[in-house]
């Protein structure tokens, strides 16, 4: 039969159109049969994908193919993170409502995913900014509330005083609003919102050694050093002249008779109580330098305050310091300054001339002279000049000053952590209005239940000015008390978009409930997620809130799993020109420019080759058209041997072995790759060899052997290629999807060469290499390496004290 040319623009829409009008990916709770829930992390609809976004998913794609040819009840959901900041500017700037602009992104998003042939159950597909969708935020936030998870109090935000509006982080640029470039940004305190995520910083902690071996490292480090327990103790030291208490919290009580100082955060209240007027002001523009800068950016900067605190365990009167590097947020937001002992006090002490007092000594050492330190000492040692302490050693010291403490009622054993509680106010328009109301007889009224969702209005005006655009819409703000009837005003700040993406996967489960945020017997039969997929950036963040989500869900009696995912993958990034694929960048390759250009499939399968999937992808143009040239030859070679395959039969032939066997060695390379470390560019690289013998020894091969290689050939491709595996499986003339189909299993001893080279070693370095059968004994290969001349001139008048055989592998020889 005659080869045909390969014609992505006609073979690609055809079977997108047969798929989707087959309802194929369409998927039910089956307990017959083994679940695997494989997530890629949902969306931002920003307006189009490009080839970075394809790359994400086409390993999900890939791996989702894979497990539905191995028998497993796949669900393979797709939503989209919906609310959010980006719309609003959008709306600014185009002067369109932030939910068209969305609903807009979101049909052309969902039409390139179709495009690209990703294997969704768009039944199930979600969107964040539906009520239908946030109506479960708020009935989340208020069981919350009851349990004392959700609370309000004063918070510092970033605030631009020409807009008259809170920023977000990312609209801080260079210390400046993003709209203008000379207003500095400053530090203002406005009642927030917040979810006691520190409730569980234990367990969230305590819970990690579960997840290694399923989740990256990087990621579980990152989550470790985010959470940030830390041990020790917390002392008071006291004001001088007032006797009022300043908690300190250190991890190092065993240094604090060699504290110098106390320095304070510049917001600790503290500060407004014995500060001046001046040095108020300059603790203020320290907040606000802060919040331009970062926290640890720039020099580390303080003054005096003139006034005294007395050290609880020698009575002495240290002075009090402001620092800007001392955070509110860390422990008490006072430390007491140990410069012999730490670097970070050491350089701000020696800066302002603030006596530096060695007390800890090394083990085996001298006393460090304060004239002489060049560097603090912060090793545990052997305390000296510390009193009745003094002599013992660093850990015992700490053991003695807490007890002392405890017992003299000035202190105690503590543990704090860098997490802190989830702020999730946001003065913005586009999110999930947060379900309360303000009465000025009642307080704080949580909505009831039956009233929910709190629906977000319609009819708002975005300008990006003053506080949220919902406090100018009467009919939002103006209700009645749900609790007594007078006139009370609505909640005009949104959740953090973090909420919405916190527990999307549970819902996944159950879109269509309107009755609870989803059935418990359907989460415990797809929970844990077997494989969730995304990149490392959301280590932090969203991975520590969808697990902190998830353990409140479980202690409301609504799941049984303690964590979201039991594996977690983190691709790499897409590169172009040395920087990462980003609009701002100007390096975007359209996802729909290589679907018209070269086709879905080859876009996939290139971004799958060109690198493991772990790794940044370079992305090369040549590599794309070198892909496309391949699919093509593939195609070209099964439909001008296809007759010959239907035939099948005829006498084995010579070459049927080589090729089945090169066939086999393939399935076993693609199947150990995907059952392990999913490096598909390995897998590619073996069809394509597989492709060179196949070709080299076509017209050699019997129809039965032809029909086994083209029939395998294609199944192979199936994950990695779909559009073209389908049609080929059709000019094969075979029925159903190839996803439908059983992944083929490799034959072992098939796979095998006849003709493998061992290494041969003469005291552990290569001498040669011996050409024997495959499975020869160990006896044969000692033998062998023993008469082989490469190995003879450096083993002749030597004496032979072993020899080492690893079968199939090596032989050593070690002689003396």
């Amino acid at each position: 039969m005659p080869e045909k040319p390969y014609d992505h623009k006609v073979i690609e829409p055809k079977w997108q159109k047969h798929w989707e009008n087959s309802d194929y990916f369409k998927v039910d709770a089956d307990p017959s049969r083994p679940k695997y829930y494989l997530l890629e992390m949902l969306p931002y609809p920003s307006g189009a994908l490009h080839v970075g976004h394809i790359r994400n998913y086409t390993i999900g794609d890939a791996l989702a193919r894979y497990k539905m040819m191995q028998g497993f009840n796949v669900l393979h959901p797709m939503g989209w993170d919906s609310f959010g900041l980006p719309a609003e500017n959008a709306a600014i700037a185009n002067n369109r409502h932030p939910r068209d602009w969305t609903l807009d992104n979101i049909e052309y998003m969902k039409k390139q995913h179709r495009r690209y042939g990703f294997s969704y159950d768009w039944d199930r597909e979600i969107s964040t900014c539906e009520p239908e969708y946030y109506r479960w935020n708020q009935w989340f936030f208020l069981k919350m509330l009851e349990r004392g998870l959700a609370y309000r109090k004063g918070a510092l935000v970033n605030w631009c005083p020409e807009c008259g509006t809170v920023l977000a982080n990312e609209q801080v640029v260079d210390g400046c609003c993003w709209r203008h470039e000379t207003t500095k940004v400053e530090q203002r305190e406005l009642d927030q919102w917040f979810l006691k995520i520190t409730a569980y910083a234990e367990e969230l902690l305590d819970n990690i050694p579960t997840l290694e071996g399923g989740w990256p490292d990087r990621v579980l480090t990152m989550q470790r050093n985010w959470i940030g327990r830390s041990e020790g103790a917390e002392v008071e030291f006291r004001l001088a002249g007032s006797d009022a208490p300043i908690p300190v919290f250190t991890t190092r009580v065993d240094t604090i008779f060699g504290a110098t100082c106390v320095i304070l955060a510049p917001e600790h209240p503290l500060v407004a109580e014995i500060a001046s007027g001046e040095q108020q002001a300059r603790a203020k523009e320290m907040v606000d330098a802060r919040a331009r800068q970062g926290p640890g950016e720039g020099e580390k900067e303080g003054f005096f305050t003139g006034r005294y605190a007395r050290n609880p365990y020698n009575g002495e009167e240290t002075p009090i310091w402001v620092g800007n590097f001392v955070l509110m947020t860390y422990g008490t937001g006072a430390i007491m300054a140990v410069p012999a002992h730490d670097d970070r006090d050491f350089e701000f002490c020696r800066k302002y001339g603030i006596p530096v007092r060695p007390v800890i000594r090394p083990v085996d050492g001298e006393l460090a002279d304060e004239a002489t330190m060049k560097l603090a000492f912060t090793d545990d040692g052997v305390c000296e000049n510390s009193g009745e302490f003094s002599g013992l050693p660093s850990a015992e010291a700490r053991r003695c000053m807490t007890a002392k403490a405890e017992r003299e009622g000035f202190g105690k054993a503590a543990v704090t952590y860098r997490i802190k509680d989830w702020g999730i106010s946001r003065q913005r328009y586009w999110g999930t209005p947060i379900p309360v109301i303000h009465c000025s007889k009642c307080g704080i009224v949580p909505v009831p239940e039956s009233e929910l969702p709190v629906r977000l209005p319609l009819n708002v005006a975005i300008t990006g000015k003053g506080r949220s655009p919902l406090e100018n819409v009467p009919d939002f703000v103006n209700v009645s008390c749900y609790a007594c009837g007078a006139a009370a005003r609505r909640e005009t700040d949104t959740m953090d978009t973090f909420v919405d993406s916190s527990w999307y996967f549970y819902r996944y489960c159950d879109p269509h409930n309107s009755d609870a945020p989803f059935d418990s017997e359907k989460i415990a039969y797809w929970f844990p997620i077997d494989q969730y997929i995304g990149g490392v950036e959301h280590a932090i963040l969203h991975l520590i809130y969808s697990r902190f989500f998830t353990k409140v869900m479980r202690d409301l009696g609504l799941i049984a799993n303690d964590e979201p995912a039991q594996r977690l993958f983190t691709q790499g990034m897409v590169v172009k020109g040395g920087a990462k694929m980003s609009k701002s960048k100007g390096n975007v390759v359209s996802a729909d420019f290589m679907a018209d250009a070269y086709g879905a499939d080859t876009a996939r399968l290139f971004a799958l080759f060109a690198a493991p999937p772990e790794k940044d992808l370079d992305w090369q143009d040549y590599g794309v058209e070198g892909m496309h040239r391949f699919l093509a030859r593939v195609y070209r070679f099964v439909t001008r041997n296809v007759e010959r395959a239907r035939a099948g039969g005829g006498p084995e032939a010579d070459a049927d072995r080589k090729a089945l066997r090169k066939l086999h060695q393939t399935l076993r390379k693609a199947t150990e790759d995907f059952d392990t470390r999913w490096h598909f560019n390995t897998s590619i690289a073996a069809i394509m060899e597989l492709m060179n013998t196949a070709t080299a020894l076509e017209d050699q091969l019997s129809g039965a052997a032809l029909s086994e290689l083209i029939e395998k050939l294609i199944l192979l491709l199936g994950p990695f290629a779909p559009y073209l595996a389908e049609e080929l499986w059709a000019e094969l003339g075979r029925e159903g999807p190839v996803f439908r189909r059983q992944w083929p299993e490799y034959d072992t001893e098939l796979a095998r060469e006849d003709v493998i080279q061992v290494v041969a070693q003469v005291n552990g370095k290569v001498r040669g290499h011996l050409e024997v059968p495959n499975g020869t004994p160990a006896e044969e290969l000692e033998r062998l390496a023993l008469d082989d001349a490469r190995v003879r001139r450096f083993t002749d008048g030597k004496r032979i004290v072993t020899v080492v055989v690893v079968p199939d592998r090596l032989v050593n020889v070690v002689v003396k």
